[in-house]
C-alpha cells in the first residue's frame, strides 16, 4: 500500500504511545503538532491530521502493533461494507481508515440524543455479515457504534479472529428494546453511566438477561435521589 501523505507521515513519527497497566487507556507522548487525538482505547489511539482531514490513523502501542495486522487481516477478509469502516493503508505501526464522524452510543446517552431503532437494526445486519465472512462479531458496545444520519457505523474489527461470545451487544440490544424509552433523549449523567460501564465490566457474562443488572441501576439511581 501506498505511505501516509500530506505531512502526516512525519507527524506520526514524532508521537509516542505506550500500553498501560490493567488494560487502561494507552498513553501518548511526544509532538503532537498538526494532528488532533480523536480516540484513545487500550491498544491505539487514533488521529487525525490536519492536512487529511477526511482520514483517520490507528497508531499502536509497541507491545500492541501485532493487533494492527490482526485488524488489517480481519478488514481484508470483510472488505467494504457501509456500516464499517474503510481500510487505505497499513504502516510499521498504525492503519489509515476512513474518518467516521458522529457521536459513538455512548456519547448520544449522555447527551440525551434519541437513538433510532434503525440503528439496532443495522447492527444485527453487520453482525450477520460478519458472521458469513467467516468472523465473530465481538467487542460490539456503546463507545464501538456511531451514530450517522440516523444509521450505526460499527468500530474496532480488532476482535472478530477471537472465539466465543461475549454477550455485550446481545445486552445492549435488550436494553434499549425493555429499558431504552424511559431514557429516550434524556441526559444521562455522566457519574451514572461510568458507573455502570464499571459494574458491567465486572459481571459475569454468561447470563442470559440483564434484568437483574437493571434493577440493580435502577436501585442505585433511588438511593441517589
Amino acid at each position: 500500500m501506498s505511505k501516509v501523505s500530506d505531512g502526516a507521515q512525519e507527524a506520526l513519527t514524532g508521537i509516542e504511545i505506550t500500553s498501560s497497566r490493567n488494560n487502561g487507556p494507552v498513553q501518548i507522548a511526544g509532538n503532537t503538532e498538526g494532528l488532533q487525538c480523536i480516540g484513545i482505547g487500550t491498544d491505539a489511539a487514533v488521529f487525525r491530521h490536519i492536512n487529511t482531514p477526511s482520514f483517520a490513523y490507528k497508531v499502536y502501542a509497541k507491545d500492541k502493533v501485532y493487533k494492527k495486522d490482526i485488524e488489517h487481516y480481519v478488514y481484508q477478509i470483510l472488505g467494504e461494507t457501509e456500516t464499517l469502516p474503510k481500510l487505505y493503508e497499513t504502516g510499521d505501526r498504525y492503519l489509515k481508515l476512513g474518518y467516521e464522524a458522529g457521536p459513538t452510543l455512548y456519547d448520544c446517552l449522555v447527551q440525551g440524543i434519541h437513538i433510532p431503532a434503525q440503528v439496532i437494526l443495522d447492527v444485527e445486519d453487520t453482525r450477520s455479515y460478519i458472521r458469513e465472512c467467516g468472523l465473530n462479531p465481538r467487542d460490539i458496545h456503546l463507545k464501538n457504534i456511531l451514530l450517522q444520519d440516523g444509521r450505526a457505523k460499527v468500530l474496532d474489527v480488532s476482535e472478530y479472529v477471537m472465539p466465543g461470545n461475549d454477550f455485550r451487544w446481545e445486552h445492549l440490544k435488550k436494553a434499549y428494546e425493555c429499558y431504552y424509552h424511559f431514557i429516550d433523549s434524556k441526559p444521562v449523567p455522566y457519574w451514572l453511566m461510568e458507573t455502570i460501564r464499571k459494574w458491567y465490566n465486572h459481571s459475569p457474562k454468561d447470563f442470559e438477561t440483564i434484568d437483574d443488572f437493571m434493577k440493580k441501576i435502577a436501585n442505585l439511581i433511588q438511593f441517589k435521589r
